[in-house]
């Protein structure tokens, strides 16, 4: 008997799922545990095997389309079995489209670059053409006559006095007028070497899935949860010397970021209420300590989480997130890596950023912002000598930690990397 299949929500997070590829075509025979398609969801492309065995019939979402949750992904039943009457009746049930959808649906739909996940040995699919805006390019003045061109009588006279001539200046203007600013883009282009863009130029494509989520769930924690922000300077000079002195034994390499998480994890253990969430109701204060780290990807941002940090080494921490990150930028990262934490860590020090303050990443009641770390002038026993100082902002959620609670994390977190054979023991 003829089943449908819907579209799986495979994340917390996931509304909507984009078709990557269809591993079966109508006619094929499936089995249960058969993988059927990949679905893109706001955070991986996921391999969805079937449940039950049969052939495909039908395909309802065809591949590189977009589908909400639980709408008719295909249709298994006996071969060249009559699927239509369940087609209609469950089209029928699916709830009426409002009347912003219906003016949505009639809207050009947008250029969408859809991830595909490569097969294996196989170069990963090229990406689909962007349409750029209409452009209206410059052209050169026409000619009046044998000499004369087209153009503003302070067009003549700056091109006079800059000793350019008139018709070699491609015009902007109505009709290829050339006007004061093209004399003066075609003078700094020959000096420069470099062509300078005229016109306004643009591209626009379409909103990933992973950026839908990402705007949708930082724009609710930035506007319901009251953001408050503590900044600190640490002085990492020890924990330079004590890095260098772990990584020159040769086993074994350690980054800052494996320390700033170690710190971070044990500085959490003495302060629950930061370790903490907002559940409408009521407030959960986490014994054991999850911390989430950002990753950068091509379409936004991934937090997968290193779980009970406290009690992993430097060595386990920095192995794990490496691990994650290639992961997440092969979009092979599974809702078990990314779901669970109850504190994350966002560091840009590495692209040399000072300092940054960062959205709290939901339900997590804080996040910790880490920037670079800058040789500059301390003043160390009334002296002023040059120091290594990295800063580091806690963006917290006033409805749970208050600026005592944060500014006592910071100050047990400062004072792990300050002294890191604290972290060794």
């Amino acid at each position: 008997m003829a089943e449908i299949v819907k579209m799986p929500k495979l994340s917390d997070t996931m509304t909507e799922g984009v078709v990557a590829a269809w591993h079966k075509k109508v006619g094929d025979e499936v089995e249960s545990g058969d993988l059927l398609a990949e679905i893109e969801t706001d955070k991986a492309t996921m391999e969805f095997e079937s449940f039950q065995d049969g052939f495909l019939l039908y395909i309802g979402v065809e591949t590189g389309d977009t589908a909400p949750v639980d709408s008719i992904l295909c249709i298994l039943g006996e071969k060249d079995e009559d699927y239509q009457e369940l087609l209609v009746s469950a089209e029928e049930a699916e709830p009426a489209a409002t009347e912003e959808d219906k003016a949505t649906a009639a809207a050009p739909a947008p250029v969408t670059p859809v991830s595909v996940k490569p097969a294996p040995d196989l170069d990963p699919a090229p990406a689909p053409a962007v349409t750029p805006a209409a452009l209206k390019s410059p052209v050169p003045a026409p000619p009046i006559g044998n000499d004369r061109v087209v153009a503003s009588p302070l067009a003549k006279k700056l091109a006079d006095k800059l000793g350019l001539q008139l018709n070699r200046i491609p015009g902007s203007g109505e009709g290829g007028r050339v006007i004061k600013r093209d004399v003066e883009n075609f003078k700094m282009a020959g000096a420069t070497g470099m062509p300078v863009l005229t016109q306004e130029k643009f591209t626009e494509v379409g909103v990933s899935q992973m950026r839908k989520v990402i705007a949708s769930r930082l724009a609710e924690s930035k506007f319901s949860a009251p953001h408050f922000y503590l900044q600190l300077s640490i002085d990492m000079s020890n924990a330079i010397k004590a890095r260098k002195a772990i990584n020159d034994q040769g086993f074994y390499r350690v980054s800052f970021n494996d320390m700033v998480v170690k710190a971070t994890a044990m500085a959490l253990k003495k302060h629950p209420a930061v370790n903490s969430s907002w559940l409408g109701d009521r407030i959960r204060y986490n014994e054991h300590v999850h911390i989430g780290v950002a990753v950068a990807v091509e379409d936004g941002l991934l937090v997968p989480v290193v779980r009970h940090a406290d009690g992993k080494s430097f060595a386990g921490i920095g192995e794990e997130v490496r691990e994650y990150a290639q992961k997440a930028k092969a979009k092979k990262l599974q809702p078990e890596d990314w779901e669970g934490n109850t504190f994350t860590i966002s560091n840009l020090g590495m692209f040399g950023i000072e300092s940054f303050t960062a959205i709290i990443n939901p339900p997590d009641a804080c996040i910790l912002a880490i920037g670079g770390i800058n040789e500059v002038p301390v003043v160390k026993d009334g002296q002023v000598v040059p120091g290594n100082v990295m800063k580091v902002t806690l963006s917290c959620d006033h409805r749970v930690v208050d600026g005592a609670t944060g500014a006592g994390f910071l100050q047990d977190f400062k004072n792990l990397l300050e002294n890191p054979v604290l972290m060794l023991v």
